[in-house]
């Protein structure tokens, strides 16, 4: 009887939580596998806490090279992430709820981005919105050029957050509202996006982290228009570059860069912590 209990016990809290009482229940097969991957994972974030210079931090990030490049980021990430918005909400609530032609292929397209190599997109931004591309003209200023490579690599959280978050809520409550003669523009902006709200900003959140930390298109886009070559460079290739001539600067900016996404997902463990 004992034994029965302590099973419906486990199944009953199964969808709850963890199955196996500790970790001694774990197979070793299993624990030694995980456990290195915690290492893999722990090991370079401890590296860049521990040998931090702690006791000049805030006059190295007071040098004036490193308050413009993480000035410059912060502005292009906000800009780009609200063009993300504007832009993005709206797909994943047509990829979510409009049958319409190319719906495949557009999804395909938003996870093909998702996917693709930082310095892929970027020689593809390049070829797109340099000299001689179908859109023309070269991008002129550094800062715009930042603000495209980060959209571009940003997006894709966005809309494949929004279109999760849609998928999850029951559709019937659109129908309902279009049924009762609401138009089109009617039901997304009075019953579609409060319920989608949440899911949008979770996905700003994650759009703008992307964002801010967004190197290898950045590099190859921005950093290769001659006709936007910058005085001071964003803050990922800030990184980059001081690390020859001057590695406590790169650590220190990547110390701020690495605190972004640590108080992002304070924010939404909630959302990403699962239980304890």
């Amino acid at each position: 009887m004992r034994v029965l209990k302590t099973t419906r016990r486990r199944l009953t809290g199964a969808g709850r939580g963890a199955v196996h009482d500790g970790p001694a229940a774990v197979p070793l097969v299993l624990a030694a596998p995980a456990a290195a991957a915690l290492v893999l994972l722990a090991l370079p974030v401890a590296a860049l806490v521990l040998r931090a210079p702690w006791a000049g931090l805030a006059s190295r990030l007071a040098e004036p090279a490193l308050l413009r490049a993480l000035w410059l980021s912060l502005v292009t990430s906000v800009a780009a992430t609200l063009g993300c918005l504007v832009t993005g909400v709206p797909l994943g609530w047509m990829l979510a709820r409009v049958d319409f032609r190319g719906r495949r292929a557009a999804r395909a397209l938003v996870r093909l981005t998702l996917l693709l190599p930082p310095v892929a997109g970027g020689v593809a931004l390049l070829l797109a919105l340099g000299g001689g591309g179908p859109a023309g003209g070269p991008v002129a200023s550094y800062a715009v050029a930042v603000m495209c490579a980060q959209a571009f690599v940003a997006m894709p959280f966005l809309v494949a957050t929004v279109e999760g978050t849609l998928n999850r809520q029951d559709a019937r409550v659109e129908e309902a509202a279009a049924l009762l003669g609401a138009s089109s523009w009617t039901v997304f902006r009075r019953v579609a996006l409060p319920l989608l709200a949440p899911g949008a900003a979770v996905g700003a959140l994650l759009c703008w982290a992307r964002a801010l930390g967004e190197f290898g298109a950045t590099m190859v886009f921005a950093g290769g228009l001659a006709a936007a070559a910058p005085a001071a460079p964003a803050a990922p290739p800030a990184v980059y570059l001081a690390l020859r001539g001057d590695p406590q600067a790169a650590v220190a900016l990547s110390l701020v860069l690495l605190a972004v996404p640590a108080a992002i997902l304070a924010c939404l463990r909630g959302r990403w912590a699962g239980p304890a």
